[in-house]
């Protein structure tokens, strides 16, 4: 009969591993325990991935059990499918959420994992001013959601230096980026790919600034068009060309001679070197009407044109494509004339004399009366019509553009009235009938009859 031997601390077995401890009765039994990891919830850990499910992942980080990440923990993408995040075999990160949950599951996430080890590198990117890289995953109203482990918005202002029209030809590009705005609170991370661009292309524009001179002639694309211009841009920087550069005639919209993305050829005008700005001209790269008409024509020469428009103070007709001449209302024709539209109207071809040429202030004074002033005629072509004062005339008085300045200036300095029909005198006329008819047209008032007798003051004030 063997003898129970009473177990002492000093032949308790040992193992290496240190894996015994003595039971509730005193026996040694396997500590199981001390061979699992200590694992706190909050806490990243690492693993292998032993299973996939189209609902959850499986995870095998040496603990008592598997861990489980269900698909909403996955990734920050909306709606993934389990395969397409993760395959059998690989280790990734996760983050212990729940140590057991009601089924006694280690409940882990690999998007909070992801979160916390980049809010970490962004904050840091933050503080240096270095660009993170994040790929596309959204196009959202108003820009573009990165995945950079965190949701990153990236504005649709700041995609590009130069606004974007379609958002979605970045879907699934990885871009850099600058952290611009950070909240932990809100877990919000603004980000601008613009200021990456511009820092890149600095020393580029540098260059370019360095190469041109006034009066390069370069190539561009037009990148920008706004109601004052045009913006051309040299291969890294925007130029600028005024709407008053773009067309020696006049232009009411750039639109109206360009598009986006158009190359065009364009002059050097001025450079601001200080400020990065290039003044650019459309015109000067094109011959100037202006000299086509010095070579073509003389002051006394006879011309044909189209009246282009119709002003209370006379009409414009074009000499060539590009360049006006104004008749003034003295020189319509050789009656007075007090309405131009009794004379001209748009779109009639004209035939007309140079009685100016001013080639540096680019202005042509011209005449319709002197045209057959030998031979009473009054200048205007065949396409032309006599009009009466109907109500369509004055309907179309009424919408006349207001007056320019300059054009107003340049109708002062016309010469006056030379010639005007005049009323054959009777035989015998008082002094205060001679008095009335000495009167030139022009300062009659309204309320002046034939018979020489004026409109009374207060009518005369009215009017």
């Amino acid at each position: 009969m063997v003898q129970n031997e009473t177990i002492t601390e000093e032949n308790t077995p040992k193992s290496d591993d240190d894996v015994w401890t003595q039971g509730p009765d005193g026996e040694l039994i396997p500590d199981y325990d001390s061979t699992f990891p200590i694992i706190n919830e909050g806490e990243v850990v690492r693993g292998k991935v032993v299973r996939v499910d189209k609902d959850e992942v499986l995870i095998d980080i040496g603990y008592k059990s598997e861990g489980v990440i269900p698909v909403s923990e996955l990734s920050i993408r909306r709606s993934v499918n389990p395969a397409d995040e993760v395959n059998i075999g690989d280790e990734i990160d996760a983050l212990v959420m729940t140590k057991e949950d009601a089924e006694g599951r280690l409940i882990l996430s690999k998007k909070r994992a992801r979160f916390e080890m980049a809010w970490k590198r962004i904050e840091g990117a933050a503080e240096s001013g270095e660009p993170v890289e994040g790929t596309v995953i959204e196009v959202v109203k108003g820009g573009l959601i990165l995945d950079l482990g965190v949701r990153g918005f990236l504005p649709a202002s700041l995609v590009d230096i130069r606004r974007v029209q379609d958002l979605d030809e970045f879907m699934g590009q990885t871009l850099r980026c600058k952290v611009i705005e950070l909240n932990r609170s809100r877990n919000n991370v603004v980000l601008s790919r613009r200021a990456v661009l511009e820092e890149e292309r600095k020393e580029m524009r540098q260059a370019i600034l360095d190469r041109l001179s006034p009066g390069d002639v370069v190539s561009g694309t037009i990148s920008n068009i706004v109601d004052f211009g045009a913006f051309v841009d040299l291969e890294g920087i925007d130029g600028l060309i005024h709407i008053s550069e773009l067309s020696w005639s006049h232009v009411n919209h750039p639109s109206e001679l360009l598009e986006i993305g158009q190359e065009v050829q364009v002059k050097v005008l001025d450079i601001d070197r200080e400020r990065q700005r290039i003044s650019l001209g459309l015109k000067q790269t094109q011959s100037d009407p202006w000299q086509q008409v010095v070579d073509m024509y003389d002051q006394g020469d006879v011309i044909e044109g189209k009246v282009t428009k119709v002003v209370t103070f006379g009409a414009f007709i074009e000499v060539v494509p590009g360049v006006e001449g104004l008749v003034h209302i003295s020189e319509l024709a050789q009656h007075h004339v007090e309405n131009p539209r009794e004379v001209v109207t748009q779109g009639d071809s004209v035939r007309a004399k140079i009685i100016e040429m001013d080639p540096e202030r680019r202005r042509l004074s011209l005449s319709l009366k002197r045209v057959d002033e030998g031979e009473g005629g009054t200048g205007v072509g065949e396409g032309a019509t006599e009009l009466g004062l109907s109500e369509e005339v004055f309907a179309e008085n009424t919408a006349e553009e207001p007056v320019s300045e300059e054009a107003l200036a340049e109708s002062a300095v016309q010469e006056p009235v030379a010639e005007q029909g005049f009323v054959e005198e009777p035989a015998e006329q008082s002094d205060e009938s001679i008095q009335a008819d000495s009167v030139a047209p022009e300062e009659q008032g309204p309320g002046d009859s034939e018979g020489g007798h004026p409109a009374p003051p207060e009518e005369e004030e009215a009017t």
